[in-house]
């Protein structure tokens, strides 16, 4: 660590933010040193991100100073920040998916010439990335990348302008363990080094393991700065939160509702969107009142399968039935009428118009029933507002009005829109199955507690309930029986008090293959 007697790499004192309706920063005072992983932690919605973004220079800070190395800034834009040696790497990557690393990495430098000198270029760049302990092929196109690899892409961007002080927000929520573990080793690296890292993240365990201090943000204002070392995950999570979290979420013995499946897969295949075959050969069978959780590693065909049980993808073979009618390539609208609720893997480009109201999200997909409308065409515009407002209120929403665009909410209350909508029951229709995609991806604690909750609760009405995630203690904690996905294929199906932890490592990783007769659980 470097010496205290430097100034702080970073000193934000009095930083206030307000949006329409809302005090996102309320004086702030935030201070990384030189040479330290300083973690950010926070509900969704506390600040956090806004208080990067006015560092980075993409918002603007209504009162307050800053100070980089002892130096009062005036930062204006990103472009002010990465002359100040800032870095930015967002949440969701921004990424030319058709070009290539090198291309992405110096779009918008001077320094490789009018002319790119593309050699030149690529050397520096593997030179780079070498020096940080990752291999990575500056010729690859991006969309041929991992999301770890597209995390390194970024992180070459604003290293390759020199940055001294590093943010990083929510870096691991789209990471296998693998690459959490690769990105840990590059940070330390760059810790030792010198440089200043911002960790921003929901993920307790990370921010323990990694970082040297952790400030706490709670409702746009500092909780506290803390040792993480020296504070427990409860402690932690209180002060996120402002109350006590429960990390583990009970769970009644499954009552057998019926002996008939509420979602029957039979021989399934269909294409990935790259044409090729992502799921192969897959049978299940989900029943009212249980949850099958699905483990795998990303990319196995997982989200395919739910978006064809959903009407979202074509099949190429094999059969869909929900509820005793063979769905197969029908159209999401049926589905949807059958009672079939979707939490999809994206909250923001298929879960959410971001651009529409939070009442016109609440309403998508019952607008055209009764009594959303009058005379099958006119909008009923006061059952509407007050049913949003219901909802939001039901679903314990923090949002300015139903009349804010839904992007202005976080991503732990854009869940719960999207988990207003699809779980309202309104005459003529029940909720019968939920197809939950990592439901719990990118969720502070609180959130995550709130999310597993309703699943739960849902489970013990008696609704079926397909949950995809990659969070195998999630799976665990929630599922009463277990299919473990590889490559496309089923590996086997278990009862989760008969899980082995080993067992279903080896079959995420198609080491595998157990003969499991499909039983519903009892």
């Amino acid at each position: 660590m470097a010496s205290e007697e430097k100034p702080p790499a970073v000193l934000m004192k009095g930083i206030v933010k307000q949006f329409p309706g809302v005090l996102a920063l309320d004086h702030v005072d935030f201070e990384v040193k030189a040479g330290e992983i300083h973690g950010l932690l926070g509900e969704n919605g506390a600040g956090k991100t806004t208080l990067m973004s006015i560092l980075y220079g993409v918002y603007k800070a209504d009162a307050g100073e800053i100070y980089i190395h002892g130096r009062k800034v005036n930062i204006r834009s990103p472009k002010d920040a990465i002359k100040l040696g800032i870095g930015m790497v967002p949440q969701h990557f921004k990424l030319v998916m058709a070009h290539t690393v090198v291309e992405n990495v110096i779009l918008g430098l001077k320094e490789f010439g009018m002319v790119l000198r593309m050699k030149e270029a690529e050397k520096k760049i593997v030179e780079l990335a070498s020096t940080y302990g990752f291999k990575i092929n500056p010729k690859a196109k991006i969309w041929q990348l991992s999301m770890g690899e597209r995390q390194y892409v970024e992180l070459l961007k604003a290293l390759i302008r020199k940055a001294n002080i590093l943010i990083l927000d929510e870096p691991t929520t789209v990471l296998t363990p693998q690459e959490t573990r690769e990105l840990f080793s590059t940070l330390k690296r760059m810790r030792e080094e010198g440089k200043s890292i911002i960790f921003i993240s929901h993920k307790l365990e990370e921010v323990k393991e990694l970082c040297d201090r952790v400030t706490v943000l709670r409702k746009g204002r500092v909780v506290g700065t803390v040792d993480p070392k020296k504070v427990s995950l409860a402690d932690l999570a209180k002060m996120m939160v402002g109350r006590e979290v429960l990390f583990r979420i009970k769970k009644e013995p499954r009552k057998v509702v019926s002996e008939e499946p509420i979602l029957k897969v039979k021989g399934l295949y269909a294409l990935s969107d790259k044409g090729v075959m992502a799921v192969k050969n897959v049978s299940l069978e989900v029943y009212p009142g249980e949850i099958l959780g699905i483990a795998g590693i990303a990319g196995s065909g997982q989200e395919e399968l739910a978006e064809v049980i959903t009407g979202m993808r074509k099949a190429e073979k094999g059969k869909v039935v929900i509820a005793g009618v063979d769905v197969t390539n029908t159209s999401p609208k049926k589905i949807f009428e059958l009672g079939v609720a979707y939490i999809p893997e994206s909250r923001i480009y298929v879960g959410t118009a971001p651009n529409l109201t939070i009442w016109e999200n609440m309403i998508m997909r019952h607008h055209r029933y009764p009594p959303f409308v009058k005379n099958k065409i006119v909008l009923n515009l006061p059952y509407i507002f007050e049913f949003a407002k219901k909802r939001a209120k039901e679903l314990n929403m923090m949002y300015s009005s139903i009349f804010a665009p839904a992007r202005t909410l976080s991503g732990g209350n854009l869940q719960r829109l999207i988990l207003a909508r699809e779980l309202a029951e309104t005459p003529g229709r029940k909720t019968r199955l939920i197809v939950a995609v990592y439901p719990t991806r990118g969720l502070d604690v609180g959130a995550t507690e709130y999310v597993r909750k309703v699943l739960i609760e849902q489970r013990n009405r008696g609704v079926g309930v397909l949950l995809i995630s990659e969070d195998l203690e999630e799976i665990l904690m929630l599922s009463d029986r277990i299919a473990v996905i590889h490559n496309g294929e089923i590996m086997g199906v278990v009862k989760a008090e008969e899980a082995n932890i080993e067992e279903i490592g080896l079959m995420m990783g198609g080491a595998l293959r157990k003969t499991v007769s499909e039983k519903k659980a009892q």
